[in-house]
């Protein structure tokens, strides 16, 4: 169901969402719901309505009147996601879940937390950290992303080669419906194939199906010990046969990223990279577990990128020395401002044999379209992050901009890859999800969605 063009809240309307959040809980006036619109995308629609709830039982009053009266509702957490995921295009009422905000509970036994959505991921980590145990999902944005934004976009990270995503991290959830209804999926323990797995549906549906109000998340015992190498290498083919033979002698990292040659060209504008002016790629790879083991696998990996034909390599074991080695990774975001004043991020997927069939394609593109294409990130699971950098204030670069996105997003699939690795689908690639998945599967989503959102208020017009 398509929801009409938004026509401005009627004053009972704005009565109701008064009395169900007073004071500070409700967002009327326009400057104070401007920021309410926007995510790291940069996209922008605005809000008619900012609530921010402090219990479940409000969330259950909102959504049950918002069904009644057909009015969107766009769930948010830190808006940290970069596909207008969560912009309210269709005007209705953003509901903010930064005042539910608890860690309810770190079981050490269990290996469980119970947590509300709009608990940071950073914070999380560290309180599990403290407990002797680790929250292993670790997006980018970990310092400021929510766990609720987290499971909406099924976020990845780069501990995602070792230990998964979110979705391999959340147990159960509680979620509520329109309607006010009221679901609880999975269960505490570790595992469980009781029913359908409702979880791993409501996990990356974009805040399409349900308001998430509590999620049971898995811990594990938190490694002793950890090491990175950061290696740099002359040709891009060498760098990729690097990261195979990786696997190849028996390791599975805890994370393996790649940094091209632009990108190390502008971090070198702002940071310097001893004997690597001549690199044409590096890698950046991490591993964890006892002590000697530790040591073993550094070793290990120092052997590999040195007979792949590495020329330099920087080590460190243990978070202190490892600091300087992943200065690097921290600084591509501010560094690639250096080459143009605005950027537009892909963060696609393709299978990890066709990575180097990926990475020259883009640049075959950037050369043709005369704008400057970065890929780094997530080498271990095939998941590039793909900016293009540009200047938005020259019409000629936006119109180079929308071709390069699309040619690539086009390859992507023609490489049999996904359009989002962690990211989600959100606003600006719902014009190609239909070419991934078909329109059969796109159907089959619609149909899925209306058992739960049979007015379509949530979320409208994203994901699929």
């Amino acid at each position: 169901m398509s929801l009409p063009h938004p026509t401005p809240l009627s004053r009972a309307h704005k009565r109701f969402l008064r009395s169900l959040f007073p004071a500070e809980g409700l967002l009327l006036a326009p400057e104070a719901m401007h920021v309410y619109g926007i995510d790291a995308s940069r996209s922008h629609a605005m809000p008619q309505a900012v609530v921010r709830p402090s219990s479940v039982e409000q969330v259950q009053r909102l959504l049950a009147w918002a069904d009644a009266e057909t009015i969107p509702v766009y769930t948010r957490g830190r808006a940290t996601n970069v596909v207008g995921g969560c912009v309210p295009e269709r005007g209705g009422v953003v509901l903010s879940t930064l005042h539910l905000n608890r860690i309810l509970e770190i079981d050490a036994h269990d290996f469980v937390a119970v947590v509300q959505p709009g608990v940071i991921t950073g914070e999380l980590q560290k309180e599990a950290r403290a407990k002797g145990l680790l929250y292993a999902p670790d997006p980018a944005s970990a310092a400021v992303s929510s766990i609720g934004g987290n499971v909406a976009t099924n976020a990845g990270g780069m501990r995602a080669v070792k230990y998964g995503v979110t979705r391999d991290a959340v147990l159960g959830l509680e979620a509520v419906l329109p309607g006010g209804r009221i679901i609880r999926t999975g269960a505490r323990t570790h595992k469980d194939v009781a029913g359908l797995d409702l979880t791993s549906l409501l996990v990356g549906s974009e805040g399409t199906l349900g308001v998430v109000t509590r999620a049971w998340l898995k811990l594990l015992p938190a490694p002793p010990q950890t090491a990175s190498v950061l290696a740099f290498f002359p040709e891009l083919e060498t760098a990729l046969e690097a990261a195979q033979a990786v696997f190849m002698a028996g390791m599975l990292p805890v994370a393996l990223e790649f940094l091209d040659r632009d990108v190390l060209g502008c971090i070198r504008q702002i940071a310097p990279l001893p004997k690597a002016e001549t690199a044409a790629a590096a890698l950046l790879i991490q591993v964890d577990g006892i002590s000697a083991c530790v040591a073993a696998q550094k070793e290990a990996v120092e052997t590999v990128c040195t007979q792949a034909g590495a020329t330099t390599l920087y080590t460190g074991l243990g978070s202190q020395e490892e600091q300087r080695v992943w200065q690097a990774r921290r600084l591509i975001n501010q560094a690639s401002f250096r080459i143009a004043p605005h950027k537009f991020s892909q963060d696609v997927t393709v299978p990890r044999g066709r990575v180097g069939r990926y990475i020259q394609g883009v640049k075959q593109i950037a050369a043709e379209e005369g704008v400057t294409i970065l890929t780094f990130g997530h080498l271990g699971d095939g998941n590039i992050h793909t900016n293009i950098m540009y200047d938005k204030g020259r019409q000629s670069q936006r119109q180079a901009v929308g071709r390069a996105s699309r040619r690539i997003l086009r390859f992507v699939l023609e490489l049999e890859g996904s359009l989002s690795g962690e990211h989600g689908i959100g606003r600006s690639r719902r014009t190609f999800v239909h070419e991934q998945i078909g329109r059969e599967q796109q159907s089959l989503m619609r149909r899925v969605k209306h058992v739960f959102d049979p007015n379509a208020i949530l979320n409208p017009d994203k994901g699929y």
